[in-house]
């Protein structure tokens, strides 16, 4: 286990203040509309562990795996998807968290990740339609529908939520935050991206209701506003709520500038960027404490390639141009997830106040001490993500993106047991592993939450 030295915990510190002193701006606390303070702004974005067993409780590999990255130094750790259905799965060996049979070791969890002044917040989510039929021949939605593409055939057709059941959800959440605060978890992030049931509810292509939870943009965000103050009911003014939230719900952004009560119009590309941020305004508003700025779909997702460092160097970091437009038009602190490999990008994007914190996720499961290597040591080197490659081109054009998924999911699984993660591990072995743990159905398409 690397030694770690804590980041200082004062919030006095300016970016100007920071640099007088010569220490990196991701160093920097960061104080929360709610009046909590995180030690630095290194982010660790959600990936989905794959460490729950059938019964979706959460195991000692989720303590060790989150023990290994509170030492490595981040201020903030986002656990996987935690379901608040368990009935209703997004992925293999996703968590579920409904009631408090699962308590004790959600608190052992929580103090694992909560070691050396580290937060561990938990990411809660219903996947609605995104549930693979593997694991549910009986998923719900905004709408009924199946799910456009090559992916239709993976995913059963969902039923249309029903008022009753929509309420039932909003309650689902509040009752998961509860828990993980009662737990010891820190905060939680709401998931409102990626195509998962609060996006769908968001986009005009997957939300056909002619209530009041459809039509307007205002109505399409009501579902996802109805949980955001469900929750802070349940958990008090003084715990943060993040909300993961899509730029757009495709890679490029279809302009096509809407005002809240237009019902009659539809964006091919859906959920658009002008209505991400009508939407991060208004949660703002309500007090939220971090937007978690993303992008894409199951049907759209950001990437879809396996190329590694190639795939980084051609991208850079994503979302910079939509966080731009963000900047200044709220006081809630951003996370701009996805891209940051160095020191250098980290520093320029927290100088320039387009985010104030650096969310990461793959290259703190290949470098777990990643914060603590650029604060402390001041390394100035690039994580380089490997290739992952089966070494047979129609396997890998088969299931690249599953690839990355299950690649990066063996090597969570090894920090979980004890080990090191290993990049020298190829594609094949990451295949069969993903096939031993959760079987066949590992194989089915699965949202690409690793890119970050």
């Amino acid at each position: 286990m690397e030694k770690t030295t804590d980041a200082t915990t004062s919030t006095d510190l300016t970016p100007n203040a920071a640099a007088a002193t010569n220490r990196p701006l991701v160093s920097e606390p960061l104080m929360l509309p709610c009046g909590v303070t995180v030690r630095n702004r290194f982010y660790k974005s959600a990936m989905n562990e794959a460490l729950a067993g059938r019964d979706c409780a959460p195991t000692e590999a989720h303590v060790r795996l989150y023990r290994r990255w509170a030492a490595g130094g981040a201020g903030v750790l986002v656990t996987g998807n935690v379901m608040v259905d368990r009935t209703q799965l997004g992925e293999p060996g996703n968590v579920a968290v409904e009631d408090e049979r699962d308590l004790a070791m959600l608190r052992r969890w929580a103090a694992a990740g909560t070691e050396h002044g580290a937060h561990c917040w938990m990411q809660i989510n219903h996947p609605g339609r995104q549930s693979p039929i593997t694991i549910n021949r009986s998923p719900v939605a905004p709408s009924a529908g199946r799910l456009e593409g090559d992916y239709g055939r993976f995913f059963a057709e969902p039923r249309e939520l029903t008022r009753p059941q929509i309420h039932d959800i909003v309650r689902r959440f509040a009752t998961t935050a509860d828990i993980a605060k009662k737990a010891g978890f820190t905060g939680v992030e709401i998931h409102a991206a990626h195509g998962y049931l609060i996006n769908q509810f968001l986009s005009p292509l997957d939300n056909h209701r002619i209530d009041e939870y459809g039509g307007s943009l205002e109505n399409r965000a009501r579902f996802l506003f109805e949980i955001v103050e469900a929750v802070r009911v349940e958990v008090g003014p003084g715990f943060p709520i993040a909300v993961k939230i899509n730029s757009s719900d495709v890679p490029i952004a279809v302009k096509a500038p809407r005002s809240a009560d237009e019902s009659d119009k539809t964006t091919p590309g859906g959920f658009d960027e002008d209505e991400s941020i009508w939407v991060i305004k208004r949660l703002s508003a309500m007090g939220v404490d971090l937007i978690d700025v993303s992008g894409g779909t199951l049907e759209k997702p950001v990437i879809q390639t396996n190329s590694g460092a190639r795939e980084d160097e051609a991208r850079g970091v994503y979302f910079t141009d939509f966080a731009e437009r963000l900047a200044g038009t709220i006081d809630t602190p951003i996370a701009l997830t996805g891209g940051f490999r160095n020191a250098a990008d980290m520093e320029k994007a927290l100088s320039s106040g387009v985010t104030q914190m650096i969310g990461i996720a793959r290259p703190l499961v290949v470098k777990p001490s990643l914060p603590n290597l650029i604060m402390n040591a001041r390394w100035q080197g690039t994580v380089r993500l490997p290739w992952i490659t089966t070494g047979v081109r129609a396997l890998d054009q088969a299931f690249g993106g599953i690839l990355v998924i299950s690649w990066f999911e063996l090597q969570m699984n090894r920090i979980g047991r004890g080990k090191s993660p290993n990049p020298r591990i190829g594609g094949l072995r990451a295949l069969l592993f993903a096939i031993r743990q959760h079987g066949v159905g590992t194989l089915t398409p699965r949202r690409r939450k690793g890119h970050q």
